[in-house]
């Protein structure tokens, strides 16, 4: 969670009311008209929640976002511990979302997260809210960060999400078991296994065993072909443009948009949703795209042009400097991670590094893949890794995740 974009949703339903008087007076009487409203009850006070780019900290009146676009969404939160200086497992999970819809969901106090209601129960909060009964308490969608949104979902499709979302929907690490049952492959990845099973909350992990994770797509780490020289697999290790073919006639059905909604999906439920499945799925997918040279100057010319925009607006988001003041408690809960992630030992330092080479160095290239090309170029060295973990993810986890495995 960026903690630059938090707002405290306070006195009435939110301290984002602000939002709304810069927020163009038709778009928001449409939004008032058609927007989708999400009625969370009893969330308690000082809970970090988020809903697509927007972070806030619930306040005492707060039930709810009022005004938000039909479409897609990903709700997220981490409850406070009772003195409110630790934070459960960030729990998150996407909506996709209709007209003028209303979305209920309660807090259970014992299992510490929301849930849904009854049919009855939920068509009697509905009813109300139509009626504007939970107006003053429920703060407006802030319309001028849905751009932001936009670029980072504009491939993830109602299809997309019912095919990768989890049983029961939720999204978090504290339910990831996979993590602690498989088999470490590298030392890093044996040490990061031990860090989880250390940390307070991986103990929660088997609580809930009919749960598991989202359905990604499997993704080879290499080519394997019995029927050929080691130096012709070499080349098809280092050109995994038959391998890209392969998973998308196997697995996509040759749709490369569905590709595209996986590696959006899969970024927002690592960067707002903290799981590291979901990072881990987002860095097979980018190493298989990058890893390619043929697909992007010939064959798959149109999902490269594609896939670089994606990317930049990920980078964009989720990989920022910043030079913000912060308090001394901001700073407690906040991971910063400098130029060193993008050191020589860094997966998306090698790979981009040899993707751009290739297209830069290429005596013919489409016109718009180079113009993405160009775009993207520059802003690698700008970009520094922000977050701020509530207290779920120990630093001494999150420097594992970018390294060459």
């Amino acid at each position: 969670m960026s903690s630059s974009s938090a707002n405290s949703m306070g006195s009435s339903g939110g301290g984002v009311a602000a939002a709304a008087a810069r927020m163009d007076p038709e778009a928001a009487t449409e939004l008032a008209r058609k927007g989708v409203t999400l009625l969370l009850l009893d969330v308690p006070q000082r809970t970090v929640l988020g809903v697509d780019t927007q972070v806030f900290s619930v306040g005492p009146r707060f039930k709810g976002i009022k005004m938000v676009p039909p479409g897609p969404h990903f709700v997220y939160y981490c409850s406070p511990s009772r003195h409110g200086n630790e934070f459960a497992p960030t729990v998150g999970f996407f909506l996709t979302t209709h007209t003028s819809e209303v979305i209920v969901r309660k807090w259970h106090v014992q299992e510490e997260r929301l849930v849904t209601l009854s049919e009855e129960e939920e068509i009697r909060y509905s009813e109300a809210v139509n009626r504007f009964e939970f107006d003053d308490h429920l703060g407006p969608y802030n319309l001028s960060s849905f751009g932001d949104w936009k670029q980072l979902s504009s491939y993830l499709s109602g299809s997309v999400i019912e095919r990768l979302e989890p049983i029961g929907r939720e999204i978090t690490i504290a339910l990831e078991t996979s993590w602690m049952d498989r088999a470490p492959q590298t030392d890093m990845d044996r040490r990061l296994m031990e860090q989880l099973r250390e940390d307070k909350f991986a103990n929660n992990a088997h609580a809930q065993p009919e749960r598991r994770g989202c359905y990604y797509t499997t993704i080879p780490a290499s080519v394997k072909h019995r029927n050929i020289s080691a130096d012709e697999l070499t080349l098809l290790n280092l050109d995994r443009t038959s391998l890209l073919e392969s998973v998308l006639a196997k697995s996509y059905q040759g749709q490369e948009d569905i590709l595209l909604g996986e590696l959006q999906f899969s970024f927002i439920a690592f960067m707002m949703g903290q799981s590291l499945e979901a990072f881990m799925q987002w860095k097979a997918l980018v190493s298989l795209l990058l890893s390619c040279s043929e697909a992007p100057l010939h064959t798959r010319t149109q999902l490269f042009v594609k896939f670089i925009r994606v990317i930049y607006f990920q980078f964009k988001h989720g990989f920022q400097r910043t030079h913000d003041s912060r308090s001394s408690e901001d700073k407690g809960n906040s991971l910063f991670l400098d130029e060193a992630w993008f050191s020589r030992d860094i997966f998306l330092y090698r790979l981009s590094k040899d993707f751009l080479a290739v297209i830069l160095e290429a005596p013919s290239v489409d016109g718009d893949l180079l113009a993405w090309v160009g775009i993207l170029e520059p802003s690698l060295s700008d970009l520094v890794v922000v977050y701020a973990y509530p207290g779920n993810i120990s630093e001494t986890i999150m420097p594992f995740l970018f390294y060459v495995t």
